[in-house]
């Protein structure tokens, strides 16, 4: 399921220590730039949509996994935003931003990689598939903070709305079309061997990544820059105190343990209640890209007509109303509902990101922004392993279906929070900053 890693919540009064100085900005040949960091994300990100569906079911088919140790791989390929996401920050502005950009998509190729020749062997066991999928979330978690960073060095600050429904919308047609290539995949080769498609994939992103000019480092603030536990306090300040970021990270964080549950519960729900094919698993998957296109390309308008914060509050309750039809599935054309389901959630959750994303890079100062990012993302995305775990154990106590009819009520969190807190009465985010 798409995640929202990208919501900004609270952060005080910008700090004394931000720079007078004009922040470092994109520069001559900044479209250009723009074109091969954002094919190096599609490239990368088609390759994780086919993983979405080949790693499950890798557990499900090649290991004959239950429900928690089907969670337990979900888990592990995001517990790295618990392990180091609030240090990732710190290492994104201390580090050189490109070169560890393309360290990262080199250890993410190792860790998928190894799976499929494992299987080769005859040697896949759970405990090097967990590994696998840890390893690649660590590289997942440092890259991820360091392409938000990215993004405004070669964005003026106008278009950050506009690129962001491009790469979100890009992000939609992945997960259209990657699961759909991923249950072929697997039908055709295995679910192991599919793995390999994300693997290459890691591997052209590296290497398009080595074409983009180097982005200008973000100067760190005045006394904090030797202190590593200096630096994460403060971007946790930020984020804690400020008025916007904090109730749009407690939505975030709502949403993506519901996103991490259903990573767990459908895969087990597809195959093992529908009786689903794995191609038509991938089929059924791609339905949230759907719902997740129509939402990034509806984003830009509904910012412009509602204010992004009501579109904040409508996107919440769009996912209430959508998510529910999942658990009503049923073999035949019952699996409409599912799909409908679906997209509905994946569009609701993209609205969300896209409109938190875009106030983020908006409002942070730009030395800030990377520790900004990662204690965000420490909190929403640290919500994905809790809920795929709490999921596998809930499938293993019950069943698939009364599993994710228990995961969709939970859609009820993030309505709470955009209609009890400040967000209830803004027409824009920035109406709030102080």
């Amino acid at each position: 399921m798409s995640t929202t890693g990208t919501t900004s919540t609270t952060g005080r009064t910008r700090p004394p220590s931000a720079p007078a100085d004009p922040e470092p900005g994109p520069g001559p040949g900044a479209a250009a730039a723009f074109w091969r960091y954002w094919t190096a994300s599609t490239v990368s990100g088609l390759g994780d949509a086919v993983t979405t569906v080949a790693l499950p079911l890798t557990a499900v088919s090649v290991l004959h996994a239950g429900g928690i140790e089907v969670g337990l791989v979900t888990a592990a390929g995001f517990a790295a935003w618990l392990l180091i996401g609030l240090p990732a920050g710190v290492l994104v502005q201390r580090l050189p931003l490109r070169g560890t950009q393309i360290a990262m998509d080199l250890l993410r190729a190792a860790a998928i990689g190894s799976v499929p020749l494992a299987a080769a062997f005859g040697a896949l066991t759970l405990p090097h598939l967990v590994a696998a999928a840890l390893l690649a979330g660590l590289g997942s978690v440092v890259f991820d903070v360091g392409n938000a960073t990215f993004l405004p060095t070669v964005v003026p600050r106008e278009q950050l709305t506009a690129r962001n429904s491009l790469t979100s919308a890009t992000h939609s047609v992945n997960q259209l079309a990657g699961p759909s290539l991923g249950g072929v995949l697997v039908q055709l080769l295995g679910a192991a061997a599919a793995l390999l498609v994300d693997a290459v994939s890691f591997l052209l992103s590296a290497a398009l990544l080595r074409t983009l000019p180097r982005p200008a480092a973000a100067r760190p603030a005045p006394g904090t820059a030797g202190s590593v536990a200096g630096q994460i306090r403060e971007g946790w300040r930020y984020v804690t105190g400020h008025p916007v970021l904090r109730p749009c990270v407690a939505e975030a964080t709502c949403v993506n343990f519901v996103c991490g549950a259903l990573m767990a519960v459908t895969p087990l729900f597809l195959v093992r209640t529908l009786h689903a094919p794995a191609a038509l698993v991938g089929v059924l998957m791609a339905a949230e890209g759907v719902g997740s296109l129509l939402g990034a390309a509806l984003t830009p308008r509904l910012d412009a007509r509602l204010g992004s914060a009501r579109a904040l509050r409508y996107a919440a309750l769009a996912g209430l109303l959508t998510a529910p039809l999942m658990a009503f599935a049923a073999p035949g054309a019952g699996l409409l509902l599912f799909a409908l389901g679906s997209a509905g959630f994946g569009g609701s959750v993209v609205v969300l990101s896209i409109l938190t994303r875009t106030h983020r890079q908006r409002s942070v100062p730009a030395e800030l922004l990377p520790r900004v990012m990662a204690t965000v993302r420490f909190v929403s995305w640290g919500a994905i392993p809790i809920g795929a775990l709490a999921a596998g154990a809930t499938v293993s106590l019950t069943d698939p279906r009364t599993a994710l009819a228990l995961t969709c009520a939970l859609t009820t969190a993030p309505v709470a929070i955009a209609f009890t807190t400040r967000l209830r009465t803004a027409h824009r985010l920035e109406d709030l900053n102080p």
